[in-house]
């Protein structure tokens, strides 16, 4: 009736009863009618107009009471079985056309998909384990009828508003989307699971859809429709300018702004949102106290804080949203030149796989010209079949020419117009000419040899352009790897002229990696600094050089049948600075022997103040028992360190020419030896008699000159490391004539003062200036660097064989040189640390 009629307060009920009289009498039909306020009906009682008493009116399942002018809901209490149909029927029972209940009723559709999907048939049992909580939510269908919903949305009619607003909320859920608030809508999540992302744009979708219908239905003209939602990714969506996305959001997004501007959509908390009861199910008990029905309280505020919700969103996680396509740019290249220019050559290391390149390439164009012979290729393809020998041959061609077109053009020009060369051309003597492919060659005045015309008129290519280089390496490694003269052969041979080979293929030979490797030599460095100690006046053996030589076969016992044999080692102790020998003969290479020559050593020259020596496996050991480091600190060493307070330094391993102050005694001593053993008539050497030999030895190089001998007579005196250590001289014969003892012990002392002064005198004025000038490693080389890889020197196998290692650490000397280097070397897996010096390796590769 009062859609007839619109409701008004100040209506009279006497010109509507007139009105309700003349329509029903017009009709001639028996209709049931009923209106709100119910004084409307009671002044029209009297008029027969066939009024039913009933204050309840039902319409598509939902009932009006029109007492309260209110919708209530009736359900239905009987226990259908547990059962696929039972569940439906039970489900679909609950009509709500208008979405009141929507929060309620998606409860049970969701447990009736769930139920859907374990049955089998419609009437088979379905499993226990959900049976009581599809028992707890249709026990609580009970509920509704205690449910009251006003039919009216507010308490004074429309007509007398100044602004109409129609708000729609939206949100989602893993399990459903929900829509509304004017009027409701759910859905359930689609299957497979969508992102919540997707959802939430689905029940944006839902919105629109929803707004477009009331509009549509209501009859009203509205001011303004805002939607809310409370997902930022979705609002970034819609207000999105820039990127583009995929199909599925594009679609929704392209609905969305169909039916409303990204202006309408604005955000709104979770906790706020009517549509978040509806995506995620509520108690029948507890649906009147939620903001599904009556909305959010913002609502109720000035339209001037509403307006503060709206502001412009961004896409969320742009770099990482997968909805978003990427973003494409297409660019136009254009070719100014109609040859190939040649410096994308120079991004290939091998001459064979740019001709192949060019090769493919030029397929590739053919296809597209449609003169292959090939149906299947036809544009853009990467062909299975590998270049013909002619596709290869025009690849080479084209190669050739581009390089010419850039090297020479001046030349090219000259000789296309018939003209002569400019005197100032780098060919001018070679004469060159065209042949029928354009390419640049010799000329000359031999055409009528009969030669090959590679032989006879090679292609011209420039000595600096990468096209030479790739010639080189790829000829060099085609003579495997020989020399500059083998290299230049073949080239010649294969019909190219390269303008300064020499130096081309020199500098390229230069820097071959396979080269080093089979011929480069070791790494030198400019000769260091002679050590402190060696310069220094100093006792005897205070700073001393220890190596170890031998061995020799002694005579340990005899039997009956011969002799038993044994070895003998002998240890020699080198002064740095007076260059004298003492030499102690050892039974064994162990440590322990080792410490008791050491210990004889000390008890005969005293105690020395530094040891040198190489990495010998004896030498460490005596150092580790004896705790004998530089790095150690005086409250570690044992006894015999503290009376003695000797530190050792050790050379590298592998480097036995740091140590040739006493590898040179070392030799010394064995020719002695050499001699002394051809000397005897006996085959047998015994422990006594060697040890006797090393005692000779050390007198006779102790007593070798030290300088070039002088011949002049006023200088008769020798200058030998002898004259310290004995304080003797055998140059000057005694006095005649008879002395007391007196005598003797008052200038003994002058005599012995005497000889040192003379010694270290002599020593510093003749011996150091030999040592001024070095004879071997005079210039100063490139120091390695950290990152270089290089060539491990092994002496047990052969070159080719030798392991690559790459520089970890360069351990400079004091002057700033690089003459040792720890080395980090793989092998099966497993990483190594060498310290080794320069000799010992071979450079390959610069960082």
């Amino acid at each position: 009736m009062q859609k007839l009629l619109p409701h008004s307060g100040k209506t009279k009920s006497a010109g509507i009863c007139l009105c309700l009289v003349y329509i029903i009498r017009r009709s001639q039909t028996r209709s049931v009618w009923s209106s709100t306020p119910v004084h409307l009906i009671m002044d029209i009682k009297d008029v027969d107009l066939f009024f039913e008493d009933t204050p309840v009116q039902r319409s598509l399942g939902v009932s009006w009471n029109l007492a309260s002018d209110t919708f209530t809901f009736q359900a239905i209490d009987d226990n259908k079985p547990f059962t696929r149909r039972g569940v439906l029927s039970t489900v679909n029972s609950l009509y709500d056309p208008c979405g009141f209940i929507a929060p309620v009723t998606i409860k049970g559709r969701l447990l009736l998909r769930e139920l859907s999907m374990q049955a089998e048939d419609w009437d088979s049992p379905l499993p226990d384990d959900i049976k009581p909580e599809w028992i707890r939510w249709r026990n609580s269908l009970q509920n509704l009828q205690d449910l009251k919903i006003p039919r009216t949305y507010s308490s004074f009619p429309t007509s007398e508003v100044q602004s109409r607003e129609l708000c729609i909320f939206a949100d989602a859920s893993v399990k459903a989307v929900a829509a509304g608030f004017v009027f409701g809508k759910t859905k359930l999540a689609p299957r497979p699971d969508l992102t919540v992302p997707r959802l939430e744009l689905c029940a944006a979708v839902l919105a629109v859809e929803i707004a477009d219908m009331v509009v549509e239905e209501i009859g009203l003209q509205f001011n303004s429709i805002q939607f809310y939602t409370d997902s930022k990714v979705v609002l970034g969506y819609i207000h999105n300018r820039t990127k583009r996305f995929y199909v599925y959001v594009n679609n929704r997004i392209q609905r969305i702004l169909q039916s409303s501007t990204p202006s309408q959509w604005n955000y709104v908390p979770s906790d706020v949102n009517p549509a978040d009861h509806g995506s995620r199910s509520v108690s029948a008990d507890c649906l009147s106290s939620t903001t599904w029905l009556t909305g959010p309280d913002f609502l109720l505020k000035s339209p001037t804080l509403n307006a503060l919700l709206q502001e412009d969103y961004d896409l969320v996680d742009l770099e990482v949203d997968p909805e978003i396509r990427p973003q494409v740019i297409s660019c136009l290249t254009e070719v100014p030149n109609q040859f190939l220019t040649p410096e994308r050559f120079e991004r290939f290391s091998s001459l064979s796989k740019l001709i192949r390149t060019i090769a493919r390439l030029s397929h590739i164009s053919q296809s597209f010209s449609h003169s292959t012979n090939k149906p299947r290729c036809s544009g853009w393809h990467l062909c299975s079949n590998s270049p013909t020998n002619e596709e290869l041959e025009k690849a080479r061609i084209v190669i050739l020419k581009s390089v010419q077109n850039v090297a020479y053009p001046e030349e090219l020009s000259d000789i296309k117009a018939g003209c002569n060369l400019s005197p100032k051309s780098s060919i001018l003597k070679l004469h060159p000419i065209l042949d029928d492919k354009g390419l640049l060659r010799v000329g000359g005045h031999i055409a009528q040899a009969g030669f090959e015309k590679e032989e006879c008129n090679p292609v011209i290519i420039p000595g600096k352009h990468h096209i030479a280089t790739l010639l080189v390496r790829h000829y060099h490694q085609a003579v495997k790897h020989q020399g500059r003269h083998f290299t230049e052969g073949a080239i010649r041979a294969a019909g190219y002229w390269l303008m300064s080979a020499k130096r081309c293929i020199g500098s390229l030979l230069n820097k071959c990696v396979t080269c080093r490797k089979l011929r480069r030599p070791t790494e030198l460095q400019q000769m260091a600094d002679l050590p402190a100690e060696r310069l220094q006046v100093a006792p005897p053996f205070t700073y001393v050089g220890v190596d170890v030589f031998g061995p020799w076969q002694v005579v340990s016992r005899r039997t009956r049948g011969g002799c038993s044999n044994s070895k003998r080692w002998a240890v020699i102790f080198s002064c740095m600075c007076t260059r004298a020998v003492h030499i102690e003969v050892v039974e064994t290479l162990s440590s322990s022997v080792f410490i008791n020559a050491l210990r004889r050593f000390f008890a005969i020259r005293g105690p020395a103040k530094q040891i040198r020596s190489d990495c010998g496996t004896n030498f460490i050991g005596a150092v580790q028992e004896l705790k004998m480091k530089k790095e150690t600190s005086g409250s570690d060493l044992q006894k015999y360190l503290q009376q003695h307070a000797c530190t050792w330094i050790f050379n590298p391993p592998h480097a036995s020419h740091m140590g040739g102050a006493w590898e040179r005694m070392v030799g010394i001593a064995r020719r002695i030896l050499d001699c002394m053993l051809l000397e005897r008539k006996s085959l047998y050497l015994t422990h006594d008699v060697l040890v006797t030999l090393m005692a000779e030895v050390s007198a006779i190089i102790n007593a070798r000159p030290l300088v070039p001998v002088s011949s002049d007579p006023e200088v008769p005196l020798i200058l030998t490391p002898a004259i310290l250590l004995t304080q003797k001289t055998c140059s000057i014969p005694p006095p005649l004539g008879e002395f007391t003892d007196n005598d003797l012990f008052k200038a003994e002392w002058k005599r012995v003062q005497n000889l040192a002064e003379t010694f270290w005198t002599r020593w510093r004025r003749e011996y150091l200036t030999t040592l001024q000038s070095r004879q071997k490693w005079q210039d100063k080389k490139p120091c390695l660097k950290e990152g270089d890889i290089v060539l491990m020197k092994d002496s047990q196998a052969e070159r080719n064989q030798w392991p690559m290692a790459v520089i970890a650490k360069t351990l400079p000397s004091k002057d700033g040189l690089v003459r040792k280097v720890e080395l980090k070397y793989i092998r099966e897996g497993m990483q190594k640390n060498f310290v080794r010096p320069i000799s010992e390796v071979v450079l390959l590769y610069s960082s």
